[in-house]
């Protein structure tokens, strides 16, 4: 800078006549080039971090997902097999295998006529993240309550 005003951009002319690649700013000349392969290698880095964490969240819904309807049915199929007279959470814990998810509890309240099975229910992800948990868990309750009386 001189007198206050900022040194004077001028453009150094490449031989073939092309548009100038370098810009000289006071005494240094400053280069051009590569600037663009910076700029898309950015890009596509973010657009990769993104595409990651998308993958591990759907990884995590879909575990969800899974968990819940494995608990509603684990519960659904229980509660049938007390009405019948069977062992409800020996049940729960074979259909919750046969489903891929991991019977964690189980428990009958009430007697045949009217009763509540409830269960819990966890599934490993299949791509966990080190700062989330590896394992997602649902609960469901299902049996017969309220019954209309005469």
């Amino acid at each position: 800078m001189t007198g206050g005003r900022p040194a004077r951009t001028v453009p150094i002319p490449e031989p073939d006549g092309s548009r100038p690649l370098r810009r000289r700013t006071g005494l240094r000349q400053v280069s051009e080039r590569g600037v663009g392969t910076v700029l898309v290698a950015g890009v596509l880095l973010v657009t990769m971090l993104v595409g990651a964490v998308l993958v591990v969240v759907a990884g995590y819904v879909a575990a969800l997902h899974h968990a819940r309807g494995s608990a509603d049915l684990v519960a659904l199929s229980a509660a049938a097999a007390f009405a019948q007279g069977q062992d409800a959470c020996v049940t729960a814990g074979v259909l919750a295998a046969q489903n891929g998810v991991v019977l964690q509890s189980c428990s009958v309240r009430g007697d045949i006529l009217e009763f509540a099975v409830s269960v819990t229910v966890s599934r490993r992800v299949a791509a966990p993240s080190p700062v989330l948990p590896s394992a997602v868990t649902a609960s469901a309750t299902a049996g017969r309550t309220g019954l209309a009386s005469g």
